[in-house]
């Protein structure tokens, strides 16, 4: 791995810890469910090609920004902060400050560069800077993880620590110490957000092998999206360091997405993501999470698509993320037999997400019909009806296209 793809995958691994961290931190300080707690990755600020790292929302509380900026230089730190957040973003709700998350340890000069990204920042927002040894301590608070440094050296050490604390707070009832983590923790935690997991085990009466079931589940909200132009991305990409680096950020950020809004995170297929909602519960909002969950992941195809594009020679036509919607019956089974770990679904509803996700445009969702009468009215009001989509192998669909502005919060 070269420095570069060290640092985006590093930067990736942090972002995803910070969310987590987060979460309890304001969860813990609110007294409110972990669920609660709003989070956006990828967030449109309003201006062309601004996104927030992360934007963590409480309830009834100002939100505020987090930045990623291990491995940037003291220049491009700078840039990227004045670029973002010289002019306070207009995204509809308070936000009152920026946590720079940064490696300090081999910056002789970081005091000096804090008070300029201070500087930076527009009127109303103050500056936090969390360093390494802040993430330790929170990782020690939160997880139980005790970890040196964030570096290189430790970062495998890192995750296998984090996903045996995640299977704990989920199914682990006695200290930490004794946990036992497993290939069936394993994948339900790949599956599903671990918040979500301690749910689902509870309903299932602590019987982890019964939280995901082989059998029918009746009105699964399928959602499938796909890069534009990956095809064309990847022939004018010489350099595959370029591609693995953009391809493990799209998968690494919406997966999150789809986790952090209740779903479950089926599989990827080369540059498509599949998430599932309302499986193997169904809360009251799940399609409208669903719903939530494409215009968000639109902001990440794009944030994504553009960094790729910034990186080649050769102009894509089309920049950015397209969407199926539906809603139908799937039938889990199992890959092999008496199996909870490998499992698939099968079901008319999947071709027709993927039939209608090939008939969207950049930055578009095509929903079924049947998915977007089930949507609450103020959802709706986001669509508009088309043409009966001629769907190779499905049929003729009735169908509903909504577009997602680029730069247009998903709050």
């Amino acid at each position: 791995m070269n420095d570069s793809s060290y640092w985006v995958e590093l930067r990736l691994m942090i972002e995803e810890m910070c969310c987590d961290l987060c979460r309890f931190d304001e969860s813990s300080r609110l007294g409110c469910l972990p669920e609660d707690i709003r989070i956006y990755r990828e967030l449109p600020l309003g201006q062309p090609d601004s996104f927030a790292d992360i934007m963590i929302h409480p309830p009834g509380g100002p939100a505020f920004f987090v930045e990623v900026k291990f491995g940037y230089s003291d220049e491009s730190l700078l840039a990227s902060l004045r670029r973002k957040y010289s002019h306070k973003p207009l995204i509809g709700c308070d936000v009152d400050k920026v946590v720079l998350v940064l490696n300090t340890r081999d910056r002789p000069n970081a005091d000096t560069l804090i008070a300029q990204a201070s500087a930076t920042l527009a009127p109303g927002l103050r500056l936090e800077v969390w360093d390494g040894n802040r993430l330790a301590a929170m990782l020690r608070s939160h997880f139980g993880v005790e970890v040196t440094a964030i570096d290189r050296a430790e970062l495998l050490e890192v995750r296998t620590a984090i996903d045996h604390a995640k299977g704990w707070h989920a199914f682990g009832d006695g200290p930490q110490e004794s946990y036992t983590h497993d290939p069936l923790k394993a994948q339900l935690l790949w599956n599903f957000g671990f918040w979500k997991l301690r749910e689902l085990r509870a309903a299932a009466g602590g019987q982890i092998h019964e939280i995901l079931k082989p059998g029918i589940y009746r009105n699964v909200a399928i959602l499938i999206a796909d890069l534009c132009s990956f095809s064309s991305f990847v022939r004018d990409t010489p350099d595959p360091d370029i591609m693995r680096e953009s391809l493990v950020a799209f998968y690494s950020k919406t997966r999150y997405e789809i986790l952090n809004n209740g779903g479950m995170h089926y599989q990827f297929v080369g540059d498509q993501v599949i998430g599932l909602f309302g499986l193997p519960d169904q809360p009251k909002d799940y399609l409208q999470n669903a719903f939530r969950t494409a215009r968000s992941l639109c902001a990440i195809g794009k944030s994504v698509s553009q960094h790729w594009h910034r990186k080649i020679d050769r102009v894509q036509e089309r920049v950015g993320l397209h969407i199926g919607l539906s809603i139908g019956d799937l039938h889990m089974l199992p890959l092999r037999p008496f199996s909870r770990i490998y499992q698939g679904f099968i079901g008319d509803s999947i071709n027709m997400a993927a039939r209608l996700m090939a008939e969207a445009a950049e930055d578009e969702i095509v929903a079924t019909n049947s998915f977007y009468r089930r949507l609450d009215p103020q959802s709706q009001t986001h669509f508009a009806p088309i043409q009966a989509v001629n769907a190779k192998n499905v049929g003729l669909i009735n169908a509903w296209r909504t577009r997602v502005a680029p730069g247009t919060p998903n709050l």
